[in-house]
């Protein structure tokens, strides 16, 4: 990794900004693992049976960004990125992927989550989970999605380590 150009999250503020700050550090984590890596080393897997690599990582998270802010929010019938069937776990094969397709579809989901967001009135704001078959808030998605990065950047510092030696943030 070459740089580390994250925004600290506030120390003190409002749980709004707070929220938002979090899940965008936790976002530019998951992209500052995957700097300065070419397609073929983003989609080096780690040790067998698991095929998780950083390039699944990224493909998986553009569909928890549309999961919880898309279809929860805007279109409950919107289809997944990459399943037809709504299966996270096929965003994780990446073996035909590449940065460009992964970044492409997950900066999007990213940008239109942040929209979502945006134009909330409040973060008690409801929409509803067709999974759980339930209304969930806006201040729920955002605590699940910034949970979700938190344990996936984690998977991340092991594949960045086993593609070039190296542990960070």
């Amino acid at each position: 990794m070459t740089s580390d150009a994250r925004i600290d999250p506030p120390h003190v503020g409002g749980e709004r900004d707070t929220l938002r700050a979090f899940l965008d550090y936790h976002r530019a984590t998951l992209a500052m693992k995957c700097q300065g890596l070419s397609d073929e080393e983003l989609r080096q897997q780690s040790m067998p049976p698991s095929t998780l690599s950083l390039l699944g990582l990224v493909r998986h998270m553009a569909e928890v960004e549309r999961a919880w802010f898309r279809r929860v929010f805007e279109d409950n019938d919107a289809p997944m990125v990459w399943s037809d069937t709504i299966d996270f776990q096929a965003a994780y094969d990446a073996s035909a992927s590449t940065r460009h397709e992964a970044f492409t579809a997950w900066e999007a989901e990213v940008e239109n989550s942040r929209r979502v967001e945006r134009n909330a009135g409040s973060l008690d704001r409801t929409g509803y989970q067709p999974r759980w078959g339930e209304e969930v808030s806006l201040r729920m998605v955002m605590v699940h999605v910034l949970l979700e990065y938190g344990r996936h950047n984690g998977h991340a510092d092991f594949l960045r380590e086993g593609v070039d030696g190296t542990v960070g943030a």
